[in-house]
């Protein structure tokens, strides 16, 4: 029933974020507004340093919105409002990396962490609206699923339920956007983890400090 609610809160606060954004003048090339905003929609590629593997094999969504307030040319603020899927996937290469002397070969491992996420960062806009951005983010889990399959067939959640994860993710995010056409940009975002986010883990999948590991492809859509 709670996540029913958190889900919710994230929609009503998006269309909320949204409405602001109506009466809003067109993205264009002489642009002075105090604030611009828009819609956000991409994929992350993540992985979680700390496990047993490397590699961002874990594709998940991006998908929200933007708020920009402009605090003087060529400098802006941002806000985001996110839901955003991380975690970690095994490639096939690494499998064999994680032995269990009773059960063999761990032939499949995945994390799922959902997280709805608030970015803020301030941007620089050069005269083509290309923008480099940097900052933080804070964000909320709100499921997460930890999985691993034995030699045997076996699927082992339960175990990794023993080992939870932080509600709680904070990380420094590094950004950059090419704009292409009438407020279209191509982002490219890479964001780490600042604190753990779990406070013990299996010694079988990894250390006990593990963090959020990830780059972001999106196109954003300014109004």
């Amino acid at each position: 029933m709670a996540k029913v609610y958190q889900l919710k809160f994230f929609f009503f606060f998006l269309c909320a974020f949204l409405f602001t954004l109506k009466a809003s003048a067109q993205y264009g090339d002489e642009d002075d507004r105090l604030f611009f905003g828009g819609l956000v929609l991409g994929a992350n590629y993540s992985q979680v340093d700390g496990d047993n593997f490397a590699g961002y094999h874990r594709v998940g969504l991006n998908a929200g919105a933007i708020l920009y307030v402009n605090i003087g040319k060529p400098l802006a603020l941002s806000m985001e409002l996110l839901y955003a899927q991380k975690g970690a996937r095994a490639g096939l290469s690494q499998l064999p990396k994680l032995m269990n002397d009773q059960s063999g070969v761990i032939t499949d491992y995945k994390i799922r962490l959902n997280y709805a996420e608030i970015p803020i960062l301030i941007n620089f806009f050069d005269a083509k609206k290309n923008n480099f951005g940097l900052g933080i983010s804070g964000a909320y889990l709100g499921s997460s699923k930890e999985t691993y399959r034995d030699g045997n067939g076996a699927i082992f959640e339960q175990e990794a339920k023993l080992f939870p994860f932080r509600k709680s993710d904070f990380n420094i995010v590094l950004n950059g956007g090419a704009h292409i056409w009438k407020g279209l940009i191509i982002n490219l975002r890479m964001q780490y983890s600042l604190v753990s986010i779990r406070n013990l883990s299996n010694i079988l999948t990894g250390r006990q400090q593990q963090f959020n590991n990830l780059v972001s492809t999106r196109l954003v859509y300014i109004f």
